[in-house]
């Protein structure tokens, strides 16, 4: 499983991982891949990316980073931006949203912000 996520640029779902996988080993099951992925996520191999109820995706990249996802066609890419708890909470005041501390994400107003592009902190 680890050598899937390395050997992608994206940031796949446990599906995506589980197609790859059977690339190579044919008789993987989905309880592997998820038992797998769940050790690699505690072991800190893997960061596991949940946004909102959609399936959760998971990034090569360990180190705290920053993501933009594209409301239209979910993709997600991975930029660093070294004052981005400052500059989500200076966003967040501007276009007159909250933030929730908890998991970092920014709540907007849709009408608010450029349509398709929402940026969103995770601490990693």
């Amino acid at each position: 499983m680890l050598q899937v996520i390395r050997s992608r640029e994206d940031h796949p779902t446990a599906n995506e991982i589980f197609q790859a996988a059977r690339q190579h080993l044919p008789t993987i099951s989905y309880a592997t891949v998820y038992n797998s992925l769940r050790f690699l996520k505690e072991a800190g191999l893997v960061h596991e990316i949940k946004f909102g109820d959609g399936a959760s995706r998971y990034d090569r990249e360990t180190e705290r980073h920053d993501h933009a996802i594209c409301n239209d066609c979910g993709k997600l890419v991975d930029f660093d931006l070294p004052q981005a708890a400052d500059l989500m909470q200076a966003a967040a005041r501007k276009v007159e949203v909250s933030t929730r501390v908890s998991s970092s994400d920014v709540k907007r107003n849709m009408s608010r912000l450029p349509q398709g592009i929402v940026v969103r902190k995770l601490d990693l």
